[in-house]
């Protein structure tokens, strides 16, 4: 009984998964034919709304002035975080690079979470584009290491947990309920060969 709903609920997930990658890929579409064309890793906009965009700029000086002085000073111990970052980039990359293939598990592709294209908006003054490079990275780099510790997850325990949790990876859904002893060690292994068919 607990499996046959399990197989409706990964069932509904899938034809979720697959409404939600058609949507963003015509909202993509859309975008992209109404403002912006990509070349490559360059965003090209059109001439008018590259127009609009320095006539919204806000210099440097101004910028500064109206800045709210909060964010200024708040600045060191934000900007003080790349440290630990940048550390823990090394260690989550270095842990997939050396375990995932013993595992026998696809790596996670950096440049499909750490994505730099907020420089060629040209509303942005220096600062602006150096705070967004900023958090493309930190937020990026988080997206990245939770796909790494998902399929580890996967490949572990993939077990639901019995208390409700927020902010779940997309793997969890189809994780085993909390308790679902039956065949265990079969589904775990199951997980685990579905890591090892991913796209590298």
């Amino acid at each position: 009984m607990l499996r046959c709903m399990n197989d409706k609920i990964n069932q509904l997930l899938s034809q979720m998964a697959a409404l939600e990658a058609e949507l963003r890929t015509a909202v993509h579409q859309q975008e992209s034919r109404v403002f912006f064309q990509i070349k490559g890793k360059r965003v090209e906009f059109e001439k008018s709304a590259r127009d609009a965009h320095r006539k919204l700029k806000t210099g440097v000086l101004r910028w500064l002035v109206k800045d709210r002085p909060q964010n200024l000073i708040t600045g060191p111990l934000i900007y003080g975080m790349i440290f630990p970052l940048l550390m823990l980039d090394a260690c989550v990359s270095l842990y997939q690079w050396v375990c995932f293939p013993i595992y026998g598990i696809a790596r996670v592709r950096r440049g499909d979470y750490l994505v730099f294209d907020r420089r060629h908006l040209g509303y942005l003054n220096a600062i602006e584009k150096f705070h967004c490079t900023y958090c493309e990275y930190g937020n990026g780099l988080m997206a990245y290491m939770t796909e790494i510790l998902a399929r580890t997850e996967q490949y572990f325990c993939p077990i639901k947990h019995a208390h409700k949790i927020l902010g779940t990876h997309a793997r969890y859904n189809r994780f085993l309920e909390y308790g679902e002893a039956e065949a265990y060690e079969a589904r775990l292994e199951e997980f685990r060969v579905a890591l090892g068919k991913e796209v590298k």
